[in-house]
């Protein structure tokens, strides 16, 4: 079990989203929460509010910059001495084909959904080790282990993140180090960011989510998916020969027209899930 009272737990992407109500979710189990998050006007707006509930900090930053993720590392380590949960939750999306992405856009998906997670991460970890405990959540999705149109980096940043995610957890469990590590793999989530798609399964409400997420972390769960039904996607692709599943996922479950009517909230939305 991960104890979260007296805790420091920092959300990135946490002034909005999922990762708002994870920072809530947190506090009224007693932690400390530290709030990273691009937009300066809406994090203080979290913190402020947030602040009812326990002890808030929020830090402005651009967790795909590696020179803004170390300098506001610094300052936590400086005030804190280090934190021991991170959940690294920030994200974004752009909803068109590939042929139609920008370099900008490709370079700022990878970035964020990607190595951002590896760049916090790397900033903290080494406290984690040294201290024998800590818990790194990275919220990944359902694109991370299976392939959708009109979503190709997002697909690709989220299988990165997956890969990452376990191999970090494998690599704790060989060092024999007290640090836990779970991946997160939800369908689409109704924060905003995915305005737009249609889908015969609901899409998940963020209050379920936040709740599922902060269970597993003190479950120290290691593969969470949302709904159970996305771990039989990897069976699938085992089992079944490629033309076949194709078929399956676009022309029964329509998984592969998700896409054809997104509109998403605006091209600075950080945090969701799919």
């Amino acid at each position: 079990m991960t104890l979260l009272k007296d805790k420091l737990v920092l959300v990135t992407g946490g002034a909005s989203g999922i990762g708002r109500k994870m920072g809530g979710m947190a506090l009224e189990r007693g932690a400390r929460l530290l709030i990273w998050d691009k937009d300066k006007e809406r994090g203080g707006k979290t913190r402020k509010e947030l602040s009812a509930f326990g002890e808030v900090y929020f830090y402005n930053v651009d967790v795909s910059s590696p020179s803004d993720v170390k300098y506001s590392a610094k300052l936590v380590k400086q005030k804190f001495g280090g934190i021991d949960v991170l959940i690294n939750n920030a994200g974004v999306v752009t909803g068109k084909y590939f042929h139609q992405h920008t370099r900008e856009e490709i370079e700022k998906t990878i970035n964020v959904n990607t190595t951002a997670s590896m760049y916090v991460t790397r900033e903290f970890l080494s406290g984690m080790i040294e201290n024998n405990e800590g818990h790194i959540c990275n919220i990944s999705s359902m694109a991370g282990l299976i392939g959708n149109p009109r979503m190709p980096v997002y697909v690709a940043s989220k299988w990165a993140l997956v890969g990452w995610s376990d191999t970090l957890r494998l690599e704790m469990r060989k060092l024999a180090k007290n640090v836990k590590v779970t991946t997160v793999t939800p369908f689409y989530i109704d924060t905003g960011m995915f305005a737009g798609v249609r889908t015969f399964y609901p899409v998940l409400k963020p209050e379920g989510v936040a709740r599922k997420v902060i269970r597993a972390i003190e479950r120290n769960r290691i593969l969470v998916s949302m709904p159970w039904s996305v771990r039989f996607v990897r069976f699938c692709q085992g089992i079944m020969p490629i033309r076949f599943f194709d078929w399956f996922m676009g022309d029964v479950l329509r998984v592969y027209q998700t896409m054809d009517h997104f509109q998403g909230r605006d091209k600075s939305v950080k945090n969701g899930g799919t």
